[in-house]
């Protein structure tokens, strides 16, 4: 079992490995990356703004890593700062409107890299991959 556990995870990574290199050309076709669009899709679900900290939680990693994303977004004018009326400690990551462009940009990149990725399978296909993920990702 031990040669086709490896075996397995290693088909596993290399599968995952090619759909997201597949997916990143594509953002980056437009500037994006599957990171930059995470927080793109988190900012816009919150209403365009959140305090740094609570997008750090939402997208899973630390404060620091965020706030890099956000220097790199604010850098390419998808997003600014600004003060947390809330909380005058905080600082807010708030969409602007090139970035609520972007997103609808990639979220067409993404959509259509779904459909092309899982048109390959049938349905009974589909809804198989989806139980085993689900099982995988179970610690």
């Amino acid at each position: 079992m031990g040669e086709t556990a490896r075996t397995d995870l290693f088909a596993v990574l290399h599968a995952a490995h090619s759909v997201e290199a597949r997916v990143e050309s594509r953002l980056a076709e437009v500037g994006l990356s599957l990171p930059k669009l995470a927080a793109l899709h988190q900012l816009s679900q919150s209403g365009d703004s959140l305090p740094l900290g609570q997008l750090a939680e939402r997208l899973s990693c630390v404060k620091s890593n965020v706030t890099q994303l956000v220097d790199r977004l604010e850098a390419d004018g998808l997003v600014m700062r600004a003060a947390d009326p809330s909380d005058r400690r905080s600082r807010l990551a708030v969409l602007t409107e090139s970035g609520k462009s972007a997103y609808l940009k990639g979220t067409q990149i993404q959509q259509q890299s779904e459909r092309e990725i899982f048109g390959a399978l049938s349905s009974d296909e589909a809804a198989s991959l989806h139980v085993l993920l689900s099982k995988l990702e179970r610690p």
